[in-house]
Parts: structure tokens; C-alpha cells; sequence
């Protein structure tokens, strides 16, 4: 079973870390543990070549990261810009991630686009030219507007990203109006398909404006009756695209990586290739 599970970022993880681990060598630690993860601190900043450098440095030869793209190309920083701007940041993006693409430890580009980001005309250009800026990167899709998945819409949605060849990310997160988007499972690519699990706390999710919103809206420790749903879903996965990336961001109480090891022995997955582990005293 071709399935990679992992975590949206490895600094925040207490449980996967014996003893007085530095935050230099927390990437090491988790890959000992899972063989891909998110870099999410690429959504906030254009990271420097020189961490992907040590980050391809520090994981085992198999190993894979799922790259945010940065806020400023997926319009959540409202900022406008011309099209030779956007360009210029795309190519400051791709740049800083070369380490990473030429070490073939990319296992996808995330673009996860703002509740706003909804089915019109520009958006769909907007797009098309991120698969024309990026076209021999797997590139991965995430909407966050639920007007992609109407019954007027989701048909075609899902066919324009099968003919742009993107990756369609698959959401579990609470069903929470406008800003929030069903999980429909169904490929886009034949070689992968990427889940992402939010988990599923309705009353934080629309909290934006609130001061801890970050700490309530990721809230959420899924059962083993919650995780065991979507095993049969995996195989349909697996039976439209070669394989599946499954992230869990669901970590404000520290629940994502205990999940994760839950959904890879439900599984039956093993992974040989992974850092070895540190050793205690004893």
C-alpha cells in the first residue's frame, strides 16, 4: 500500500521527542518516525535556500516534503500585485526551494487558497497560470470555498484540475459553512493524491478573529472509529492515482502525531527508510 503519512511541520510534536532534543536537530528526530512532512513555515516566508539545504541533509535519501506555497501566491495576504510582480515572486519561491526539487524530496507544492478564493473567472486563470509558472512541479490544490464543491460546480472542478494535471487535495475538517469544503474523494492525478486532516471542531474552525483562534481551531483528537473511516477511502484513492500523502494538522492539543502512528498501524504500513532512533542513556 503506496500511502505516506506524516505531519504539517516537526518542530511542535512533543511526543516524538526523547529527552532535551535542540530545535536544529527536531527534523532528524521526526524522521525517524515518518518518511514525509509538511514545511509549513514556507506559507509565512520564502524560506532560505540554506535550510532546505540542511533540511535535504537531515532526512533519510526517501524522504519527502509537501511545500506550502507562500502566502503571497495564493492571495492570502490580499496584496495586489501585476503579473511581472507575481512572476518575480513565483521565480524567488522556486528559487529557494531548489534544493529540495533537485535532491527529489519534493513530494508536492500545497497550494491552499483563502476561504474567499472562491469559483469565478480570475480565480481559475489564476490557476492556470500557476500551472503554466510551475509546469513540471507536482503541484497540489487545496480549496477553502465550499462553491468549488456545489452540485453546479463539482463535476467540472474536478475535471479542470485533472486537465492541469494538479494534485487534488483531499480535506477532513468540519463542516462549517462558506469557508470550509467536503471531503470529496476522488484523484486528479495519477500519480498522487494528498489528504489533509484538520479534524473536525466546528466551534473553533470560524474563530479567525479571535485573539487564540489558532489554539481552538485545530483542536481535535480523532477516534479510532473517525480514522478507521477512511481506510476504504484510501484504496479508492489507490486504485485512481499510484499514491497517497496523508498529512495531519489537527495539533493544537498535540493530537496529530499520535493520530498519525494510530492511522499507519491501522493501516498495516511499515517504512524501512527512516532515520534510525536516538538511543537513551539505558
Amino acid at each position: 500500500m503506496n500511502v505516506n503519512i506524516g505531519l504539517t511541520g516537526w518542530s511542535d510534536h512533543p511526543s516524538l521527542y526523547e529527552g532535551s532534543v535542540r530545535a536544529h536537530e527536531k527534523l532528524q528526530s521526526y524522521a525517524s518516525h515518518f518518511p514525509v512532512v509538511e514545511v509549513d513555515t514556507a506559507f509565512y516566508a520564502i524560506q532560505k535556500q540554506a535550510y532546505y539545504e540542511k533540511w535535504v541533509k537531515d532526512t533519510p535519501e526517501s524522504f519527502a516534503f509537501v511545500i506550502k506555497a507562500f502566502q503571497g501566491l495564493t492571495g492570502h495576504d490580499r496584496e495586489k500585485r501585476t503579473k511581472q510582480e507575481a512572476k518575480e515572486l513565483m521565480e524567488a519561491y522556486k528559487e529557494s526551494i531548489a534544493p529540495a526539487v533537485e535532491a527529489g524530496k519534493v513530494d508536492a507544492l500545497l497550494f491552499q487558497f483563502p476561504p474567499w478564493f472562491d469559483v469565478k473567472k480570475e480565480n481559475i486563470q489564476r490557476l492556470r497560470q500557476i500551472r503554466e509558472w510551475l509546469e513540471d512541479y507536482p503541484v497540489a490544490i487545496e480549496f477553502r470555498n465550499q462553491s468549488w464543491y456545489r452540485e453546479a460546480y463539482r463535476e467540472r472542478t474536478l475535471q479542470f484540475l485533472e486537465e492541469e494535471d494538479f494534485i487534488h487535495t483531499v480535506c477532513d475538517e468540519p463542516q462549517a459553512g462558506e469557508g470550509s469544503v467536503p471531503a470529496v474523494v476522488k484523484a486528479t492525478n495519477s500519480e498522487k493524491t494528498l489528504i489533509r486532516l484538520h479534524g473536525r471542531n466546528v466551534h473553533g474552525w470560524n474563530k479567525n478573529g479571535h485573539k487564540d483562534w489558532r489554539a481552538v481551531r485545530f483542536l481535535y483528537d480523532y477516534s479510532e472509529e473517525e480514522l478507521k473511516e477512511w481506510i476504504p477511502s484510501i484504496q479508492k484513492l489507490l486504485e485512481e492515482s499510484r499514491s497517497v500523502t496523508m498529512l495531519f494538522n489537527n495539533n493544537s492539543g498535540h493530537d496529530a502525531a499520535p493520530n498519525a502512528k494510530k492511522m499507519i498501524e491501522y493501516l498495516g504500513v511499515t517504512y524501512d527508510d527512516l532515520n534510525p532512533r536516538q538511543l537513551g542513556l539505558f
